[in-house]
């Protein structure tokens, strides 16, 4: 068999619309990471990413390859996995959000914490988003969704976000994965059980909506 031959069993013909595709993937840490690499490996190629942090020792519990890249820019590092990548090595912030023009592409994923960036990509590219709420200080993978932004719960970061949306006047909708489990602790741990299925249920979303055409 040939390397994408089990994935076109499940898409048919839709396997030219992955291929076709054209991905801006913000954020390639844990969560972005595991969506990128599942992507990929379903066909879907045409990937620009954008991050602007090297690997770390603490980086090692939950984000693809970096075992082997430890002090490398991210970006860089993951462009020897996935040679067609198209790499950005730049801060996400607002100010770079305002700036960057995402007509190019055909969705923006969105796997960053920085809570001013993701308002201002909410606000920019709420059309064509799919945006990852905070995957930290959990256990369980089963608990993670995808829905409407306005529907989710369960976390505490989603909450600041939906009311600092409201504040701005925003009331457009997106989609958004998050997890229903409460917080195990207060500090950042992290569990790469959830962590990967965050970026796997952001692939799989992603997927999906490149069927649909949208």
């Amino acid at each position: 068999m040939q390397k994408y031959d089990r994935i076109k069993l499940v898409v048919k013909d839709d396997f030219n619309k992955l291929e076709d595709a054209k991905i801006i993937l913000l954020g390639v840490g844990g969560v972005g990471s595991f969506c990128l690499d599942c992507l990929y490996r379903s066909g879907v190629k045409n990937i620009t990413i954008v991050d602007f942090d090297s690997y770390d020792m603490s980086n090692q519990n939950r984000q693809m390859w970096s075992e082997l890249h430890e002090g490398e820019i991210k970006v860089e590092a993951l462009k020897e996995h996935y040679p067609e990548l198209e790499i950005i090595n730049k801060r996400i912030d607002e100010a770079w959000v305002q700036e960057f023009d995402f007509d190019a592409f055909d969705l923006v994923l969105d796997a960053i914490d920085d809570r001013n960036a993701k308002l201002a990509i909410a606000q920019k590219c709420h059309k064509k988003l799919i945006s990852s709420f905070g995957s930290a200080k959990r256990l369980d993978p089963t608990k993670v969704q995808v829905g409407d932004i306005w529907k989710s719960y369960g976390d505490k970061f989603g909450s600041k976000i939906r009311y600092e949306l409201k504040k701005r006047g925003f009331n457009k909708k997106y989609k958004v994965i998050f997890s229903s489990e409460e917080a195990t602790i207060k500090e950042k741990g992290s569990f790469m059980g959830v962590t990967a299925t965050f970026g796997l249920t952001m692939c799989a979303e992603t997927i999906k909506k490149i069927r649909e055409g949208k």
